[in-house]
């Protein structure tokens, strides 16, 4: 017996109701009417077929890079080998390897009986033999309260006097909470970035119950107040150096300041970092630090606002007979614009010369300087391979094209970006600032910005602290205590960078 079945032919579209099917037409008649809209006005500017195609294709580029892309850089030449070896697994360090400072307990285990013997059923006998592994503990954070006496005198001769032995010096004169405390709180938020309501949420399950926010928000007001002066020092260790690396970020303020854009400013060098707060994205603040510092040469990203301060500075600086600073640029910068268009074959084969460029900077690690200079000179082909590349292919796309962008930007800065070829001492890129960027930025997002300018000014100062410390691999809860006591025992407060050097001596 056979039986003949109907399948029916069905679409996607079978599926939809009415009113689907009208609110997907919309979509469609929407998109067409942007994308014809798009077309009339590059024919308007004499576009050709060829630059229009390639302006839909990066159309295209662009839609899937939002949709699909991740957020990384990573990138690995096409024609790179890969190595089918697999490495050998190293070999497990116990923990005391590989943290040997921390101390190490002895816990011996032993059941509450001895065991019996499986062959006779006899009670065992300890044997000086065991079997050790090793664990990482953590003890949690323990609150107490201090009880502070001070102790009184009196003369026992004429019982005319009495002195009482004076309060130590402390962060907060009269406050509830220790230098400790304080202490804890500031890096809590500024190293650590825990907002201060998460601090007192976690205060609340370890036992010390309605902490309140507002108070400890005050606590590292008076925190970035105690340690100004090592702050100060910072600044001004950083206007010593001949190397200065630029950038700035939006920074939001939340109350009493309107529509006005806040930025937060920040400049390094090997030594330390410095943050500041101001309400404008002017080259003014640029060239107030610059005008004020020993700098020679700055490394930037091609912002009009570092060109303008560099040559405002230089017109003063001729007057004065003083050397003058040179411009470096970020090549990471110039990169990115060609990795963003990296589905293009054009834009892979600039992506390419800069993975040989990055390999020769590697090898340029801990090197000396005239070793640096030698290896820095293979980078040169590879400039030069770009710029010809650039030159010869730039008229292919249109001006309103990122292609177009991305190598007018390459070609345009050219100079500054083939700087480092000079210099040996000036780095490739300024990732080293956009790093140290990166907690001030997920702080923001954190606690969203900051209310006032008091409290601005008391992120920069703390923040300029923290940050200098990681970039020299300091710990900053090492770093605070030795600053806040060298401040109370009226010393020179020590920077970070002068407080790694302390450690050698």
């Amino acid at each position: 017996m056979s039986f003949d079945i109907e399948i029916p032919n069905v679409t996607k579209f079978d599926l939809y109701t009415k009113e689907q099917l009208i609110t997907q037409y919309h979509l469609v008649e929407r998109e067409l009417r942007l994308a014809l809209k798009e077309i009339n006005k590059l024919k308007q500017q004499n576009v050709t077929d060829t630059q229009l195609s390639l302006f839909m294709d990066e159309h295209i580029a662009d839609l899937e890079e939002m949709v699909f892309s991740k957020s990384s850089e990573k990138y690995k030449k096409s024609d790179t080998p890969k190595d089918k070896k697999e490495p050998s697994l190293p070999r497990v360090r116990k923990p005391s390897e590989r943290y040997p400072n921390l101390p190490v307990r002895e816990v011996i285990v032993r059941p509450p009986h001895p065991p019996n013997c499986d062959c006779c059923g006899s009670q065992m006998s300890e044997t000086e033999l065991t079997e050790e592994s090793e664990q990482i503990n953590v003890i949690p954070k323990k609150f107490e309260i201090i009880r502070q006496q001070l102790v009184k005198y009196n003369c026992g001769s004429c019982h005319g006097h009495m002195v009482t032995t004076q309060a130590p010096v402390r962060i907060m004169e009269g406050s509830s909470y220790s230098d400790n405390m304080i202490i804890d709180v500031g890096l809590s938020k500024y190293c650590d970035l825990i907002p201060i309501e998460r601090y007192s949420a976690i205060a609340a399950r370890d036992g010390v119950v309605g902490l309140p926010a507002n108070s400890l928000i005050e606590c590292t007001h008076y925190l970035a107040q105690f340690v100004i002066g090592g702050f100060q020092r910072l600044e001004q260790e950083q206007k010593n150096e001949s190397y200065l690396n630029f950038d700035e970020t939006p920074h939001r303020m939340l109350e009493q300041h309107g529509d006005k854009s806040w930025y937060l400013w920040g400049f390094s060098s090997k030594k330390g970092v410095i943050f500041e707060c101001h309400n404008t994205r002017s080259a003014d603040v640029s060239s107030e630090i610059l005008k004020n510092s020993k700098c020679s040469v700055i490394m930037s990203d091609a912002y009009t606002g570092y060109g303008k301060s560099v040559d405002e500075v230089n017109k003063q600086r001729l007057i004065d007979g003083l050397p003058l600073i040179a411009q470096s640029l970020c090549n990471a910068h110039a990169r990115r614009n060609f990795f963003k268009r990296r589905a293009q074959p054009e834009a892979q084969k600039f992506i390419d010369e800069y993975v040989e460029i990055y390999k020769i900077n590697s090898e340029c690690k801990e090197k000396p300087q005239d070793e640096v200079f030698i290896l820095r000179q293979k980078m040169r082909p590879h400039f030069e391979t770009m710029k010809e590349m650039a030159q010869k292919q730039i008229n292919h796309y249109s001006e309103k094209s990122k292609m177009f962008k991305a190598m007018n930007y390459f070609l345009t800065y050219y100079e500054g970006l083939t700087y480092c070829l000079k210099d040996p001492l000036v780095p490739l890129d300024n990732n080293s600032m956009e790093s140290l960027l990166r907690n001030p930025v997920i702080g923001r997002k954190t606690w969203l910005g900051t209310h006032s300018e008091k409290g601005a000014r008391t992120q920069t100062i703390l923040f300029s602290l923290v940050q200098s410390c990681k970039l020299l691999r300091v710990n900053p809860r090492d770093y605070f205590p030795v600053l806040i006591q060298n401040i109370k025992n009226k010393q020179v407060p020590l920077t970070p960078y002068e407080y790694l050097q302390s450690l050698y001596i």
